[in-house]
């Protein structure tokens, strides 16, 4: 590439990189891990000046790189940063979670007709949470149970563990991919 002003060829470079990551990532699923922390800060930003709170920003973040993967089949290189797209299901998600914020005032009244049974099968759900949550590694089940069940934020558990937040959330992150592989084995 000889010829090419030096930013230019460095964007070359730096979306060659990023294409071989996506494919490797669509191979092997823990490949994903380095795009996510390469595109974490800026999805965050995005979503925090959309959310509530932090938690919520945490959790819809979090969402969207769930949801990235689960996706990442469909992508299709198309020359913009891989941000981008990331940053088309964050405006997704948000959206998503502001209409249900809307109709959850209206569907309250037919929720409560619908609790009796909801709560068998919130409870057989627990059950079986509770069950393959202790199947994970120590430090993955720790931050699961403080995340979850204490209801913590990332940084909250980043203090207690002497962890980085970026830390916490990969731990977070591969045990809701464990999780969800036992889930689908289960189910099958």
């Amino acid at each position: 590439m000889k010829g090419m002003p030096e930013i230019e060829l460095r964007a070359v470079e730096e979306f060659t990189e990023e294409r071989l990551l996506i494919e490797a990532a669509k191979r092997d699923p823990p490949a994903f891990a380095e795009l996510y922390e390469q595109n974490f800060d800026r999805v965050y930003a995005f979503i925090s000046r959309r959310a509530r709170d932090r938690d919520e920003a945490e959790d819809l973040t979090a969402e969207t790189f769930h949801q990235a993967l689960r996706c990442l089949g469909q992508f299709e290189w198309r020359g913009a940063p891989f941000v981008a797209w990331l940053l088309g299901i964050a405006s997704k998600i948000v959206a998503d979670r502001w209409q249900r914020a809307a109709r959850g005032q209206e569907v309250a009244v037919d929720a409560l007709e619908d609790v009796e049974t909801g709560v068998n099968d919130e409870i057989e759900q627990h059950a079986l949470l509770a069950k393959l949550i202790d199947v994970l590694p120590a430090d993955q089940r720790l931050v699961m149970l403080r995340r979850f069940l204490e209801q913590r934020s990332v940084r909250e558990i980043a203090e207690e563990l002497r962890r980085s937040e970026g830390a916490i959330r990969q731990l977070q992150f591969r045990a809701l991919e464990t999780l969800r592989s036992l889930v689908r084995t289960n189910h099958d």
